[in-house]
């Protein structure tokens, strides 16, 4: 597990870091609280992976999916508003993860008992106005 701190205008470095610690694993969780820098982080994700498209979170839907310049499709999941797992089911949550394609999770503790073995964890938290708090780690079996 390793924690950086950073701030906003340092946020493409952190996001090609945590491309580069990723490796090949696809499936990241985001989580911290509302308004730690979720969306604002993925953003510079996409931005590394060369998606051409506005990135935003879902609003009306569960998720976005964004075409890369190299990397193929990339899934942006929220499931902020989710009332009931089992509709992460109905969207086919599963065919999403085993795709091989980036898929990112905001809230993804509403559906924790449809989440893979394997994913990427990072934890985003204040640390002030602009200075963000990130912890990240591979996670396996509930390791």
């Amino acid at each position: 597990m390793q924690t950086i701190s950073y701030t906003l205008d340092h946020i493409d470095d952190i996001a090609n870091l945590l491309i580069q610690e990723a490796g090949d694993q696809k499936v990241w969780i985001f989580k911290g609280e509302m308004g730690a820098g979720k969306t604002t982080l993925i953003k510079s994700l996409a931005k590394s992976l060369q998606v051409a498209d506005s990135v935003s979170s879902p609003t009306f839907g569960i998720v976005n999916e964004y075409q890369t310049q190299a990397k193929g499709l990339l899934y942006h999941f929220d499931f902020y508003r989710l009332d009931d797992p089992m509709e992460a089911l109905d969207i086919g949550i599963e065919e999403y993860f085993y795709s091989g394609n980036y898929c990112w999770l905001e809230w993804a503790e509403k559906i924790a008992p449809f989440l893979p073995e394997r994913f990427f964890h990072i934890e985003l938290a204040l640390a002030s106005e602009t200075g963000r708090m990130l912890t990240f780690h591979h996670h396996q079996n509930g390791h």
